[in-house]
């Protein structure tokens, strides 16, 4: 029978979906406010919602939802995974010394230096193996409309079959609507014309922005703890545990994100403008060296473009995964009762 990591790691992938395919059209927006490197003034979220609207219709707001959710699909089954191996072995390892020395310890609890910790090796081996994924997200989502001189940059994909610079007419500078390609079709292209490094093009601030989930997670384990401590405490006596429920859930989850997005934003805008592709050349892939470059052109205001919407979105979505993800472990936990007590029967 699957252990607990392995339908908690499934839990967060069906949780994540639902809460990306109930967020995406924020995320649309904010990431091609994020590669937007200008400096016109940024538009308000219902203006751009417009905008992409009249454009390209209600599917523009949906550009690469398909590898969105194998994006989030695979990196939250990661990262819970690896997540909740650690967080077992460390309190394992807990019980062991507290064994030895007779002493107790809080059963299921870390400390905030072991939920970091935990959430460090889950983080670094969700950045490496789900970078591929999120490259091509992000080239779906904000190839939409590029500008000419950059989708004409480059005679090799310049009228080319299934190109990104499917242009037509204009001046050097006009936007140019180009044709949508499908995950595989985006990830051919990427690879015939950059190469398959490019397929982990931004990973040096998706490992700087480990430190996300690393505040997320541990915010939300930390408020966890403090809402069952608090109940327990105006419990009758006798009251071992105190159960959360969903709403419980959508507020930690939505204050914890909050907390994280905020405080790495800059980074988030660093790695979508290096996973796009766009007016990239030549710049450096060094993530100090790029976010002096946005803050020398753009000013500070730079590195927070699209920041609202990004804030809506990831607050929304973590609220919605984490009460989603509970509620889908509770049902596969119940789903899966008669069949392990039927084993435990056999086994007897």
């Amino acid at each position: 029978m699957p252990n607990d990591s392995f339908i908690h790691a499934c839990a967060g992938g069906v949780g994540g979906m639902i809460a990306m395919t109930s967020t995406y059209p924020l995320l649309t927006i904010s990431m091609r406010a994020a590669v937007d490197a200008s400096k016109k003034k940024e538009e308000t979220l219902l203006a751009s919602a417009r905008k992409i609207i009249a454009k390209e219709g209600i599917k523009g707001l949906y550009a690469g939802l398909d590898s969105s959710l194998i994006g989030i699909g695979v990196t939250n089954f990661v990262y819970y995974y690896f997540f909740e191996r650690c967080r077992d072995a460390i309190l394992k390892s807990k019980q062991k010394v507290a064994a030895a020395s007779a002493t107790i310890v809080a059963a299921g609890v870390l400390t905030t230096a072991e939920s970091m910790l935990a959430g460090l090796i889950a983080g670094v081996a969700t950045s490496i193996l789900s970078n591929p994924i999120w490259v091509i997200n992000t080239r779906q989502a904000v190839r939409a409309e590029v500008p000419r001189d950059s989708a004409e940059g480059s005679s090799s994909s310049r009228n080319k079959p299934g190109s990104y610079a499917a242009a037509a007419g204009g001046s050097a500078k006009k936007a140019v609507v180009v044709r949508k390609m499908g995950f595989l079709a985006t990830m051919q292209h990427i690879v015939r014309t950059d190469g398959v490094l490019a397929l982990w093009r931004g990973i040096g601030p998706a490992l700087v922005l480990v430190i996300n989930p690393i505040l997320q997670y541990t915010a939300f384990e930390q408020l966890k703890n403090w809402v069952v401590k608090s109940r327990l405490a105006r419990a009758p006596a006798g009251t071992k545990n105190v159960a959360l429920n969903d709403v419980d859930f959508f507020v930690l989850g939505a204050l914890s994100k909050l907390v994280a997005t905020s405080i790495t934003y800059p980074q988030i805008v660093i790695k979508s403008r290096q996973q796009s592709g766009v007016n990239e050349k030549g710049k450096s892939n060094n993530v100090w060296t790029a976010m002096t470059d946005v803050v020398q052109h753009e000013g500070i205001a730079g590195l927070y473009r699209g920041i609202s919407s990004k804030l809506l979105q990831s607050v929304l979505t973590a609220a919605i995964l984490f009460m989603s993800k509970e509620r889908v472990f509770d049902l596969t936990k119940k789903a899966l009762s008669p069949a392990v007590a039927a084993a435990g029967s056999v086994k007897v």
